[in-house]
Protein backbone atom coordinates (compact mmCIF):
# COMPACT_ATOMS: atom_id res chain seq x y z
CA UNK A 1 0.00 0.00 0.00
CA UNK A 2 1.19 3.55 -0.78
CA UNK A 3 1.61 6.13 1.46
CA UNK A 4 -0.94 8.77 1.49
CA UNK A 5 0.40 12.54 1.28
CA UNK A 6 -1.76 15.11 2.80
CA UNK A 7 -0.34 18.10 0.61
CA UNK A 8 -0.50 18.31 -2.73
CA UNK A 9 2.91 18.25 -4.70
CA UNK A 10 3.70 19.79 -7.61
CA UNK A 11 5.82 18.66 -10.31
CA UNK A 12 7.28 19.67 -13.43
CA UNK A 13 5.72 17.86 -16.13
CA UNK A 14 3.78 14.45 -16.26
CA UNK A 15 6.39 12.45 -16.13
CA UNK A 16 7.39 13.22 -12.90
CA UNK A 17 3.45 12.86 -11.93
CA UNK A 18 3.52 9.06 -13.67
CA UNK A 19 6.63 8.18 -11.75
CA UNK A 20 5.03 10.15 -8.03
CA UNK A 21 2.01 8.63 -8.23
CA UNK A 22 3.70 4.99 -8.02
CA UNK A 23 4.83 5.64 -4.71
CA UNK A 24 2.63 7.98 -3.18
CA UNK A 25 -1.45 8.23 -2.69
CA UNK A 26 -1.22 12.17 -3.09
CA UNK A 27 -2.58 14.76 -5.00
CA UNK A 28 -0.16 15.30 -7.66
CA UNK A 29 -0.05 18.55 -9.95
CA UNK A 30 2.30 19.61 -12.96
CA UNK A 31 3.49 22.94 -13.17
CA UNK A 32 3.86 22.97 -17.13
CA UNK A 33 7.48 23.06 -17.05
CA UNK A 34 8.50 26.91 -17.94
CA UNK A 35 4.91 27.72 -19.06
CA UNK A 36 4.07 28.28 -15.64
CA UNK A 37 5.85 31.76 -15.73
CA UNK A 38 3.33 32.85 -18.10
CA UNK A 39 0.45 31.11 -16.62
CA UNK A 40 -1.45 33.78 -14.27
CA UNK A 41 -3.99 31.20 -14.04
CA UNK A 42 -2.33 28.15 -12.76
CA UNK A 43 -0.38 30.19 -10.10
CA UNK A 44 -3.68 31.20 -8.64
CA UNK A 45 -4.74 27.52 -8.68
CA UNK A 46 -1.54 26.46 -6.59
CA UNK A 47 -2.20 29.33 -4.44
CA UNK A 48 -5.56 28.43 -3.64
CA UNK A 49 -4.50 24.36 -3.38
CA UNK A 50 -1.38 25.76 -0.99
CA UNK A 51 -4.34 27.70 1.43
CA UNK A 52 -6.70 24.68 1.09
CA UNK A 53 -3.48 21.40 1.75
CA UNK A 54 -0.39 22.98 1.51
CA UNK A 55 2.06 22.71 -1.23
CA UNK A 56 5.42 20.40 -2.08
CA UNK A 57 7.60 21.83 -4.75
CA UNK A 58 9.09 18.93 -5.64
CA UNK A 59 11.05 19.88 -8.61
CA UNK A 60 14.43 18.12 -10.54
CA UNK A 61 17.77 19.39 -9.60
CA UNK A 62 18.77 21.24 -12.19
CA UNK A 63 19.01 24.47 -13.81
CA UNK A 64 15.61 24.53 -15.15
CA UNK A 65 14.25 22.46 -12.13
CA UNK A 66 15.73 25.57 -9.92
CA UNK A 67 14.21 28.40 -12.17
CA UNK A 68 10.87 26.59 -12.01
CA UNK A 69 11.28 26.14 -8.23
CA UNK A 70 12.70 29.80 -7.73
CA UNK A 71 9.69 31.52 -9.55
CA UNK A 72 7.22 29.30 -7.14
CA UNK A 73 9.01 30.63 -4.11
CA UNK A 74 8.68 34.71 -4.94
CA UNK A 75 4.70 33.66 -6.38
CA UNK A 76 3.62 31.49 -3.89
CA UNK A 77 3.11 32.10 0.08
CA UNK A 78 6.03 30.95 2.19
CA UNK A 79 4.20 29.78 4.72
CA UNK A 80 2.28 27.19 3.63
CA UNK A 81 4.68 26.18 0.72
CA UNK A 82 7.37 22.98 1.69
CA UNK A 83 10.41 22.14 -0.87
CA UNK A 84 11.43 18.42 -1.67
CA UNK A 85 14.92 18.22 -2.95
CA UNK A 86 16.41 15.52 -4.79
CA UNK A 87 20.42 14.44 -4.92
CA UNK A 88 22.27 15.20 -8.09
CA UNK A 89 22.44 11.72 -10.05
CA UNK A 90 24.05 11.69 -13.13
CA UNK A 91 22.50 9.29 -15.99
CA UNK A 92 19.51 9.54 -18.57
CA UNK A 93 16.02 8.28 -17.70
CA UNK A 94 14.69 5.33 -19.49
CA UNK A 95 12.15 6.61 -22.14
CA UNK A 96 15.06 9.09 -23.56
CA UNK A 97 17.62 8.71 -26.13
CA UNK A 98 20.07 10.80 -24.47
CA UNK A 99 20.89 12.48 -20.70
CA UNK A 100 19.25 15.99 -20.32
CA UNK A 101 21.62 19.04 -20.77
CA UNK A 102 23.12 19.07 -17.29
CA UNK A 103 23.17 14.68 -17.36
CA UNK A 104 21.29 14.58 -14.13
CA UNK A 105 18.23 12.12 -13.64
CA UNK A 106 15.33 14.18 -12.78
CA UNK A 107 12.34 13.44 -10.27
CA UNK A 108 10.91 10.32 -12.59
CA UNK A 109 14.14 8.86 -12.49
CA UNK A 110 14.60 8.69 -8.81
CA UNK A 111 14.24 5.20 -7.10
CA UNK A 112 10.80 4.50 -4.54
CA UNK A 113 13.38 5.55 -1.91
CA UNK A 114 15.11 8.82 -2.74
CA UNK A 115 11.53 10.35 -3.15
CA UNK A 116 10.08 9.04 -0.12
CA UNK A 117 13.44 10.45 1.64
CA UNK A 118 13.17 13.55 -0.01
CA UNK A 119 9.30 13.90 0.93
CA UNK A 120 10.37 13.27 4.44
CA UNK A 121 12.99 15.72 4.35
CA UNK A 122 10.78 18.63 3.44
CA UNK A 123 8.23 17.70 6.70
CA UNK A 124 5.41 15.99 4.22
CA UNK A 125 2.88 14.74 6.08
CA UNK A 126 1.89 10.69 5.64
CA UNK A 127 -1.52 10.20 7.15
CA UNK A 128 -0.45 7.25 9.57
CA UNK A 129 2.87 8.41 10.78
CA UNK A 130 3.66 10.06 13.47
CA UNK A 131 5.27 13.52 13.71
CA UNK A 132 9.00 14.05 13.30
CA UNK A 133 11.63 15.02 15.20
CA UNK A 134 12.08 18.68 15.63
CA UNK A 135 14.53 19.94 13.26
CA UNK A 136 16.26 23.62 12.44
CA UNK A 137 17.79 26.30 14.65
CA UNK A 138 20.55 26.47 12.49
CA UNK A 139 21.60 30.23 11.54
CA UNK A 140 23.77 31.76 7.99
CA UNK A 141 26.05 32.84 10.97
CA UNK A 142 26.60 28.61 11.49
CA UNK A 143 27.11 28.74 7.82
CA UNK A 144 29.94 31.36 7.72
CA UNK A 145 31.61 29.56 10.65
CA UNK A 146 31.58 26.33 8.62
CA UNK A 147 32.85 28.43 5.67
CA UNK A 148 30.06 27.45 3.56
CA UNK A 149 29.11 30.83 3.00
CA UNK A 150 30.95 34.18 2.15
CA UNK A 151 34.24 34.74 0.09
CA UNK A 152 35.94 31.53 -1.14
CA UNK A 153 33.55 29.12 0.30
CA UNK A 154 32.05 27.89 -3.13
CA UNK A 155 34.76 24.51 -2.98
CA UNK A 156 33.84 24.01 0.60
CA UNK A 157 29.99 24.60 -0.21
CA UNK A 158 30.40 22.32 -3.34
CA UNK A 159 32.06 19.45 -1.43
CA UNK A 160 29.48 19.89 1.49
CA UNK A 161 26.43 19.61 -0.87
CA UNK A 162 27.82 16.26 -2.20
CA UNK A 163 28.46 14.68 0.66
CA UNK A 164 24.81 15.45 1.70
CA UNK A 165 23.99 14.23 -1.21
CA UNK A 166 21.96 17.90 -1.89
CA UNK A 167 21.68 19.69 -5.44
CA UNK A 168 24.82 21.70 -6.96
CA UNK A 169 22.53 24.42 -7.65
CA UNK A 170 20.90 25.70 -4.07
CA UNK A 171 21.56 28.99 -3.24
CA UNK A 172 23.31 29.79 0.43
CA UNK A 173 19.65 31.22 1.27
CA UNK A 174 17.68 27.34 0.25
CA UNK A 175 20.63 25.83 1.40
CA UNK A 176 19.91 26.79 5.20
CA UNK A 177 16.34 26.27 4.22
CA UNK A 178 17.04 22.67 3.66
CA UNK A 179 19.56 22.05 6.28
CA UNK A 180 16.96 23.41 8.71
CA UNK A 181 14.34 20.86 7.05
CA UNK A 182 16.89 17.98 7.20
CA UNK A 183 18.47 18.14 10.98
CA UNK A 184 18.63 20.19 14.30
CA UNK A 185 21.31 22.78 15.22
CA UNK A 186 23.48 19.84 16.99
CA UNK A 187 23.07 17.51 14.05
CA UNK A 188 24.87 20.18 11.95
CA UNK A 189 27.63 21.27 14.47
CA UNK A 190 28.67 17.53 14.29
CA UNK A 191 28.98 17.47 10.53
CA UNK A 192 32.82 18.11 9.52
Amino acid sequence: MKPRVREVIVVEGRYDKNTLSQVVDATIVETGGFRVFDDAQRIAFFRRLADERGLIVFTDSDGAGFMIRNHLKGALPRELVKHAYIPDVYGKERRKRKAGKEGKLGVEGMSREVLLDALRAAGATFEGEEASFPRGGIKSGDLLEKGLIGAGSSVRREAFLKKLSLPQHLSSKALLEVLNLLMTKEEFDRLD
